[in-house]
Order: C-alpha cells, then sequence, then structure tokens
C-alpha cells in the first residue's frame, strides 16, 4: 500500500504568540514548532498499517516554511519512510494547502492507497483541508476517526458523533482519514530512529512545482491582534456578617452592569 499521512507543523502550546509587524499573521521567528498534536495519531496509525500490510510505504507530507522541519523528521524518526515538504507561507489557507498537498502527491510518482491526516489543526482549527484534498482527489473521506480496521482494500472505521455515540462507515480504498485522538497510541521516537531520520528522504517543492499561484488563494488575513488585556480582579471583604448583605448587593451589582453575566 501506498500510505500518505498529512501532518502540520504548529506552534508549541506554551509559546508566546505576538502578531506580526503588518498585522497578517504571527511573529514566528521565536517559536518552538512542534507537529500538530492530532497529527501524530494519523502517524502512529499509518506505521500499523505498514506494519499489517508487507511491502508497505509511508510518505509524510507538510506545506509550510522551510526554515524548520521539525514535524517532517520527528515522523521519520517515528518510522515513515520519506518526506515531502512543499515551501510556502505558514499562514496559506485551507484551499492552498490542500491543492499544495494534491501537487506533492502527484510529484512522488505514487497513486495513494490511504491518506491519513489528524482532525484538525490546533492553531487554527479550520477542519478543512482533509475534506478539501478528498475533493480534489474524488476519494471518500470519513472525519473524527476513533477506530480503524480492514484490508487493502476495505476499511471498518468509527467515528464520534455528539452525545458520545460511534459512527460506523465501511469505506473502499483509496480514502481519506482524519484521526481523533483514541485511534492508537503514537509511539516515542527513538534514538535509533532520530539518526536514521536524518538519512531519510526530503525533497523540498516549490509552490509553482505543484501548481499552485496566488489567485488559489480563497482567504486572506489581516488585523491579527491579541486579545485586551484583563483587568484586575476585585476583592471583597465578608467577613463581617453585619455587612456581608451589602456586599452581595455590590458583587451581584457588579456581575450584572460590569461583567454582564447576569
Amino acid at each position: 500500500m501506498n500510505i500518505y499521512v498529512c501532518v502540520k507543523q504548529v506552534p508549541d502550546t506554551e509559546t508566546k504568540i505576538i502578531p506580526n509587524a503588518d498585522g497578517t499573521f504571527i511573529e514566528t521567528g521565536s517559536i518552538k514548532w512542534i507537529m500538530n498534536p492530532y497529527d501524530e495519531f494519523a502517524v502512529e496509525q499509518a506505521l500499523l498499517v505498514q506494519a499489517a500490510n508487507a511491502g508497505s510505504t509511508v510518505t509524510v507530507l507538510r506545506v509550510g516554511s522551510v526554515k524548520d522541519t521539525e514535524a517532517l523528521r520527528t515522523a521519520m524518526a517515528m518510522g515513515a519512510d520519506d518526506a515531502f515538504l512543499v515551501e510556502a507561507a505558514d499562514n496559506l489557507d485551507s484551499y492552498s494547502i490542500a491543492k499544495a498537498l494534491k501537487g506533492a502527491i502527484s510529484k512522488s510518482g505514487k497513486n495513494p492507497d490511504l491518506i491519513l491526516t489528524g482532525k484538525q489543526a490546533i492553531d487554527d482549527d479550520c477542519l478543512q483541508v482533509p475534506q478539501i484534498l478528498a475533493t480534489m482527489l474524488d476519494i471518500p473521506s470519513v472525519s473524527v476517526v476513533v477506530e480503524y480496521s480492514g484490508s487493502t482494500t476495505d476499511i471498518v472505521v468509527k467515528r464520534e458523533i455528539e452525545g458520545g455515540a460511534l459512527e460506523v462507515y465501511g469505506v473502499k480504498l483509496p480514502a481519506m482519514i482524519a484521526c481523533n485522538k483514541g485511534i492508537n497510541t503514537p509511539r516515542y521516537a527513538s534514538l535509533p530512529g532520530i539518526m536514521k531520520a536524518k538519512k531519510k528522504p526530503l525533497v523540498v517543492l516549490s509552490l509553482a512545482e505543484v501548481s499552485v499561484v496566488e489567485s488559489d488563494r480563497r482567504v486572506k488575513y489581516s488585523h491579527f491582534q491579541l486579545p485586551p488585556e484583563k483587568p484586575s480582579g476585585k476583592k471583597f471583604d465578608a467577613t463581617d456578617s453585619a455587612k456581608m448583605g451589602g456586599v452581595v448587593k455590590e458583587v451581584v451589582g457588579l456581575l450584572r452592569t460590569e461583567a454582564k453575566v447576569i
């Protein structure tokens, strides 16, 4: 099987985010980048499918800045065979990213039997790329998947829906599967795996090479800004029972007029 995994590199959750000078994105110079956590489940699932189907290959794809390849190297250290990076700005919209991924798959020279990705990225939370890419490739797509089983031609997946229930889908391959946490437990990259990853093929492509042009962009970003500073809290002394009624009245009044929560 030719298995592909689409990953995104996102800021570490402990990174302090600030807008860039023109407000079109965030300042990326000092950010620590990590693989999108949901994509870790996709990489692990690809490796599990590969292990169950001898002769299969796992190729990792990413669209974004070339200055840091941490996500791709991590995936290859976990066990993926090779990787493709489409060099682009980190603030591309979902449509352009999906088209770039499609172009990278075409450039790899192999027809995909299975494409895996996380259900969403934790930075923009768009939840769009898997579905757009599946539509471009004219293949079925199932998202929020928490269970996976099947063969090289047919699979059965379960996806979460509201209320804690599960939907069960029988899907013909090739297909796009967007993974949710719970589908597996991602492995850690071993030291030998990290060393091997440095020697595995990593092909860098330009947007032009995957036929993505500026007019493909459906969404442009502007006016990035931090939320306003929260006002300092207020303390009330209600230790004196004689004053308690007045304090309660004052607190309720502030909740109504300032906080506007009641």
